[in-house]
């Protein structure tokens, strides 16, 4: 399929189910090589939260033809650069490299999805380095605290509950048997997809694949979750004490999935409420009100339905109480409303521009490439998310706010100082 200019991208599929991507562009000096298998935390079982980034950590490690270290050592003297991500719904591994480097990844690649060494020592470590990485991220960071909480308090069946990092105490109880169960069951080509862009020769390419993957078998890989978390029916409110020296506070409403109709109209609606000096959030509660030091929302792209969530830190002596009000006025009046075509010609500028700039490098069009697959599973559905956002109208804007913004499913989560006394309510007949 076309990919705008003279490239073209083509999807291969091999015996044993291993997909490919191949975005061949000679203008580049570059290859990207990009690895994303349909594994994330929402794949875990209680009791085995985590698995999935450890796994991102793991496969750096040793493998029966290369020594600790060697992985990373082999890459950089190729002049490349490396690097891993895992969520919700995957887990993705990129290179960055020359174009002569590409029979090096290949190789890398098909190594460590059937070659990985997953005893005692190497568990041990890639625990305690995981561990010392919840508690800079999590426990000793209050966004990523209140965040861990918000999940788990708007979400009671579905395994979006559970943060990805995992929880403390299973991380410290995994064992080699419990990654080596993984393993087999989800680093399979059939439940893989490889992106290649850039330099290089696509025959070269495909008979590299087929001589380094081809042989490795596929797997009885576990269907994915099929939950549907229950309808919430009224909002779910709770209070943090934090190391912090202002208020703050975190909402998430109930928000489509990526693959929603409705996605688009969010993302553009976020666009208009947060995002940049002149959205209106920023404007009331920071400029106007100057209530609020720092102020952030998105939506989680998600296969799932998940959260749109804010964030929202105060400034000192300011109060929840005052910026929650503000808040709910501005989503009331988006709600009651429509957007004028000005306002929403200029989110609309925004986004393509975003859009457009995450596909600038080899780098960005394998990550959107690889990412459209997995979550939507079909890559082809980049190449629509452009005109959807063009297609957006002030009536979808609307609509969307009011399906989202329903305070009933609403969970909120309020973190004070720790220290601060709460106010007590007037008694009556006294002032406030």
């Amino acid at each position: 399929m076309p990919f705008g200019g003279e490239l073209t991208l083509r999807r291969y599929r091999f015996d044993n189910g291993l997909i490919l991507l191949s975005l061949p562009d000679p203008s580049t000096p570059l290859v990207s090589y990009h690895t994303w298998f349909r594994v994330g935390s929402r794949n875990e079982q209680p009791g085995k939260t985590g698995l999935a980034h450890l796994f991102e950590h793991l496969m750096f490690g040793q493998t029966a033809n290369l020594p600790h270290g060697e992985l990373d050592k082999r890459i950089e003297s190729a002049g490349g650069e490396t690097n891993a991500a895992t969520w919700t719904d995957w887990t993705h591994y990129h290179t960055e490299l020359p174009k002569d480097g590409l029979p090096l990844m290949v190789e890398i690649e098909a190594e460590r999805m059937q070659n990985l060494i997953l005893r005692a020592p190497q568990v041990s470590s890639e625990k305690e380095v995981v561990s010392n990485e919840r508690r800079f991220r999590v426990d000793d960071d209050v966004e990523g605290a209140v965040s861990e909480r918000l999940y788990a308090l708007a979400f009671k069946r579905h395994p979006y509950h559970h943060p990805t990092i995992g929880w403390m105490s299973d991380i410290e109880g995994f064992t080699p048997d419990d990654c080596r169960k993984f393993y087999r069951a989800y680093y399979a080509p059939n439940n893989a997809t490889i992106v290649a862009a850039g330099n290089y020769d696509e025959r070269k390419l495909l008979a590299m694949v087929q001589a380094r993957y081809g042989a490795i078998p596929a797997a009885h890989v576990p269907p994915p979750p099929r939950v549907v978390e229950p309808e919430q029916t009224r909002e779910r409110v709770a209070t943090m004490r934090a190391a912090t020296p202002t208020e703050k506070i975190a909402i998430g409403y109930r928000a489509p999935a990526f693959g929603d109709p409705d996605y688009p109209a969010l993302s553009l609606l976020n666009e208009l409420l947060f995002v940049g000096r002149g959205a209106r959030m920023f404007q009331r509660l920071v400029r106007k009100e100057q209530l609020a030091a720092e102020l952030h929302a998105g939506i989680a792209p998600f296969i799932d339905p998940g959260l749109y969530d804010i964030w929202v830190g105060l400034r000192p002596g300011k109060r929840v109480k005052s910026a929650l009000r503000v808040l709910e006025e501005e989503l009331a009046r988006v709600c009651e409303r429509r957007v004028s075509p000005i306002e929403l010609e200029r989110v609309k500028s925004r986004a393509e521009l975003g859009f457009l700039m995450s596909l600038e490098t080899v780098g960005g069009k394998a990550e959107q490439l690889g990412f459209y697959e997995t979550v939507q599973g079909d890559a082809a559905q980049l190449f629509v998310r452009l005109a959807q956002f063009r297609a957006v109208t002030a009536e979808d804007v609307q609509r969307v706010a009011q399906r989202v913004f329903d305070d009933k499913q609403r969970t909120r989560i309020e973190v004070l100082p720790e220290g601060q006394r709460r106010r007590a309510k007037p008694k009556r007949g006294a002032s406030a």
